[in-house]
């Protein structure tokens, strides 16, 4: 059943109608069926984890897909496959069924039981599913949630499965003993793609360390912001190539030149050397709690040291970083690591301590041994878990990759195909990122995940099952019930293909992120099934997510994708900024503003939160508070509404039906052509996924047709009679109301069919074609002419705002000056309309050129700094300066005064002019208005100010526009001189006959300039539309 139609709308209790029809009427269904045959437009949805509350960003998110696939259907494509996915797996799911259990370790979860962790993640996967999908429904987000894929479904790992098998097949599984980035929180490796996802700006240790130099009265200087890997250190690393020096201030130190003047400054050089002179040296452990019998404590070379900070030699502990495990392993030594999986101390004084808290007793420890040179605190960014917030460690560990590394050129290669918005992106942060590729370090000691299909036998033969079957066909015996996840796959009994013995399973589930990046392929449980979808779907269209995701489900899909089929994953990917508060401040839970969006869509609507969010380029950062979205409503929707009732309410009055026929008036044939040259615009921005210029050519459109056309067309519709020129207006109007409806329709899909379905009587906008625009109605020279008299009027409303004087106090005059030849014309022929725009008795037309006289002076803020004692003396000798030199030097941003250079903005330049007059220019106009306002301005515009009010109370009374009143109005002297001098003016305005005082009246007082004034108001009878 359709809405009925009311002019006073509730915008949010209308959307929540509409989608009960939509869904009674199966609007979704019937347009997905219509463009069946289609064709196809491939979107894949980036999958979201339902295990927590929805956000404003997921909204915008889930907003921005909408408009875009909206946009493809309307267009007739084959929109596919249309369903939306749910990442299942990973430490988000996890770490919250830990806060539920009140568990803090891996231990905990083994002690619980990994069985019933899992069903317990399991069930806590859709925790907030309910909330997700109602949040995706009332945004207006049109997908399939009913077969949505999710990434924990038996299908859905399989074709996992086979992707781990093909790249085992090529030869890119390895597993290896290296420096991961490790959570000690959680217990397990992350990739690098996770590890850029979780850079903070914190607080650190910079601790200058001595190294006693063996042999000599000397130490080599040191500097570290991880004093905890100092029990690990074996060597100290050189660069061969750069300048050493040996000073002596308290004490002789070696360390580089360039740092030198850092630490030092002033100081003696006792002797200069290279890098490579040093190479062999021995030195102390500054530290020996550690036992450690072997080689190691001198001095290596190594390529990644630099000279930007710090001393030029640094302090090298293979179990704790990449390029300090590489020398370890050159120099062929056993390491030293005293800490735990926990990242605690296992020996040494600090046993039992966390690294990071046992960072101030290492530094007491070596101010009391003398080896501390120097100890501040400094700020600056290191990785902390994506998810748990904890500090990273790198630490050694078996670890299973993906040989990325190995593919950079290829997955290169493959990002030049894809078209980037913003386009940097390419070559920028994506492009960067995959020229330094890193092999993925896949595997991850958790519990709830994939989980990796490798089993391994004693003699050490692999085996990976191509399929569930495969695997089940190698088991000593069929289990009773089979599901891919833990610990059940660990308890099948694999008999090794080429040795018969018992295979276990590497004890690993794979990174989350894996699963995502197969997402293309593996909702389809290719290639087992639907291999003729995949191959219809593969590579995507378009895909939208947070800028983030170029580290995270961007790249991975990248990569993933890029192994398997040599292919780019996608075509076409939008990336979006963050939602900020109205500070501009990013939003947190932690401090409150992490806004769920349902009250919003309550209180606002979510036609008016999508618009906003449309009108912001996606890729920028957007400012959002409750205030602003209002604003920005009521000067977008809720105009386009109340044009809307406007031609709804004289239209029912005068029993208008659409009849097409022709249309007479030039506003008319203007509006036509500003509605197609704009269908145009959306159309051409859209097919280029330009989402905010086409929302600009929306606003555009609302604002010519309500404060121009409207504005300009509204005595037409008075006339009692059905003139032509009336009929010509009702025309336009139904023409621009139907088309407009359906190309706002993507953007604001509510108000859209609202509006449309009132208009037409037709079951939905969203069944319609896209309209199409017809260039033969399109007018440039017309929209020139009336934008350039928009641009005059537009000049003369921002003068009255300098003067601060209102549209409905009249002025006697006005002077519009200009060269351009168009311009005249245009102002003389529309003369009478410029006037009564902008409440001006007299308008004068100039074509001599202008001149305008400015004075320049000395802007202290800026310039201060730079003059200091200067200042006072440049601010004299400032005006004997030529104005007109010194402005065009101003204007090329360089002045020179007492010999120093100062910037343009060090200078304010003011306009003089005649104190009763108000200038504003642009380019080629120039719109000068009197601020003196005579009696009987003075009274004609307190005359307005009655009619005004009595409006505003004509709409608190709910009255009709047809509605007649009697009015009595009671003021002082000037209030009352008003009245009898445009007494016939205020009574045609507003449909009345003033009276003297009376009963039953509504009534009410003003303040108008200042002067109290009681006004009365009764109906008395219907009479012609206004």
């Amino acid at each position: 059943m359709k809405l009925e139609f009311n002019p006073k709308i509730d915008f949010p209790e209308m959307e929540r109608r509409m989608l009960e029809y939509w869904e009674g009427e199966k609007i979704f269904h019937l347009l997905r069926e219509k463009n069946r045959k289609g064709i196809k437009f491939t979107f894949l949805e980036g999958p979201p984890t339902a295990n927590g509350q929805p956000h404003l960003g997921h909204a915008l998110t889930r907003a921005v897909k909408d408009v875009v696939l909206r946009y493809h259907a309307m267009k007739g494509e084959n929109v596919f496959p249309w369903i939306g996915g749910w990442d299942c797996h990973g430490l988000p799911v996890e770490l919250e069924v830990e806060k539920a259990l009140k568990i803090n370790s891996k231990k905990e979860i083994e002690n619980y039981g990994v069985k019933e962790f899992n069903l317990k993640c399991k069930e806590n996967v859709f925790k907030y599913k309910r909330e997700w999908e109602w949040m995706t429904r009332r945004i207006g987000f049109w997908i399939d949630l009913e077969n949505a894929y999710a990434t924990m479904d038996e299908k859905y790992i399989e074709s996992v499965w086979w992707a781990l098998r093909r790249m085992w097949d090529m030869g890119l599984l390895e597993k290896s003993y290296k420096i991961v980035p490790y959570c000690p929180r959680c217990g397990t490796p992350l990739s690098s793609h996770e590890v850029s996802q979780g850079y903070k700006e914190t607080e650190d240790p910079s601790v200058y360390v001595k190294f006693k130099v063996l042999g000599e009265d000397a130490f080599f200087l040191v500097w570290t912001t991880t004093p905890w890997t100092l029990p690990s250190n074996m060597f100290l690393a050189v660069k061969e190539d750069i300048d050493y020096v040996l000073v002596e201030g308290d004490e002789k130190y070696y360390l580089a030149e360039e740092a030198m003047k850092r630490l030092f400054g002033d100081v003696k050089v006792l002797k200069r050397i290279k890098g490579s002179d040093l190479l062999g040296k021995a030195y102390l452990r500054p530290i020996d709690e550690i036992k450690y019998e072997g080689k190691g404590f001198y001095v290596v070379s190594g390529d990644f040291v630099s000279t930007e900070e710090g001393t030029g030699i640094v302090h090298i502990a293979p179990a704790f970083g990449s390029d300090d495990f590489e020398i370890g392993k050159r120099e062929n030594v056993k390491i030293i690591n005293p800490v735990d999986r926990e990242g605690r101390f296992i020996e040494g004084p600090w046993k039992g301590k966390f690294v990071k808290e046992a960072d101030r007793e290492i530094i007491n420890y070596l101010k009391k041994k003398g080896l501390l040179f120097r100890y501040e605190r400094i700020k600056h960014t290191y990785p902390f878990c994506w998810r748990c917030n904890t500090p990273l460690l790198y630490y050694p560990l078996d670890t299973w990759y993906i040989k990325v590394s190995t593919l950079r050129e290829k997955l290169i290669e493959n990002n030049m195909k894809i078209n980037w918005m913003p386009a940097h992106l390419k070559e920028g942060r994506f492009g960067n990122f995959l020229t330094e590729a890193k092999d993925w370090a896949l595997s991850r000691d958790r519990y709830w995940g994939t989980p990796l299909p490798i089993w391994r036998c004693e003699e050490g033969h692999y085996f990976l099952p191509s399929s569930f079957q495969d695997l089940l066909d190698q088991c000593k015996e069929k289990p009773e019930y089979f599901e891919p996840h833990r610990p059940w796959v660990d308890e099948l009994r694999v008999k090794c293909p080429v040795c018969g013995k018992d295979m276990k399973r590497e004890p690993y589930v794979i990174d989350v992120w894996f699963d995502s990046g197969s997402s293309t392929f593996a909702q389809f449980h290719y290639p087992y099934e639907n291999r003729d979808k995949f191959n219809e779907f593969f590579p995507v269209d378009f895909i939208t997510e947070a800028i983030d995701q170029t580290r995270g489900w961007f790249y991975t899909l990248h990569v993933v994708n890029g192994i398997l089929f040599n292919s780019n994953a996608y075509k076409n990917v939008l990336t979006l900024g963050f939602v900020l508060n109205e500070k501009g401040e990013k939003m947190s839970k932690s401090r409150g503003d992490a806004v769920d969006p349902l009250p919003w869509m309550e209180s606002l609507g979510a036609d008016a939160i999508r618009l906003y969010m449309f009108s912001i380029p996606p890729w920028r950062d957007r400012r959002i508070s409750e205030h602003l979205v209002k604003e920005y409503r009521s000067r977008t929707i809720e105009t386009l509404w109340n044009s809307y009732v406007f031609y709804k309410n004289n239209a029912t009055l005068d029993k208008f039906i659409f009849d097409g026929g022709e249309i007479t008036n030039k506003l008319d044939f203007w509006i036509i052509s500003r509605l197609n040259s704009t269908i145009k615009c959306i159309r051409k921005n859209m097919d280029a996924y330009e989402i905010s210029k086409a929302t600009e050519c929306i606003e555009r459109f609302i604002e010519d047709l309500s404060n121009w056309y409207i504005r300009r067309s509204r005595r037409r519709f008075w006339d009692e009679k059905i003139t032509p020129e009336k009929l010509s207006g009702y025309r336009t109007l139904y023409t621009v109301f139907k088309e407009f409806s359906k190309a706002t329709a993507p953007f604001i899909p509510f108000i859209s069919d609202y509006i449309y379905q009132d208009l037409t009587g037709r079951k939905s906008v969203h069944l319609e074609e896209y309209p199409s625009f017809d260039e033969n109605l399109i007018n440039v020279e017309l929209e020139k002419e009336m934008g350039d008299l928009i641009r005059i009027v537009e000049l003369g409303r921002r003068a009255r705002q300098i003067a601060n004087i209102k549209v409905r106090q009249p002025l006697e005059y006005m002077i519009i000056s200009t060269q351009d030849r168009d311009i005249i014309e245009i102002a003389r022929n529309y003369s009478d309309i410029i006037k009564d725009e902008l409440n001006i008795k007299n308008l004068e037309i100039k074509s001599e050129p202008v001149e305008l006289r400015y004075r320049v002076e000395i802007n202290p803020s800026i310039a201060g700094p730079i003059l200091k004692e200067k200042l006072p003396r440049a601010k004299e000798i400032i005006s004997s300066f030529d104005t007109k030199e010194l402005l065009k030097k101003i204007e090329e941003g360089k002045v020179s005064i007492l010999g120093v250079e100062l910037p343009g903005e060090a200078f304010l330049v003011m306009e003089e002019t005649d104190p009763s007059i108000v200038h504003v220019g642009d380019n080629n106009i120039h719109v000068f208005i009197s601020r003196e306002i005579n009696r009987d301005l003075y009274l004609e515009g307190l005359a307005r100010e009655i009619v005004r009010r009595i409006q505003i109370m004509r709409k608190e009374m709910n009255l009709e526009y047809s509605d007649r009143i009697i009015i009595f109005i009671e003021g002082d002297d000037e209030i009352m001189e008003a009245l009898k001098s445009f007494r016939d003016y205020i009574e045609r305005e507003t449909l009345s006959t003033i009276s003297n005082k009376f009963d039953n009246a509504y009534t009410k007082r003003w303040d108008i300039e200042g002067k109290d004034v009681l006004i009365g108001i009764k109906v008395v009878k219907s009479a012609t539309p206004v």
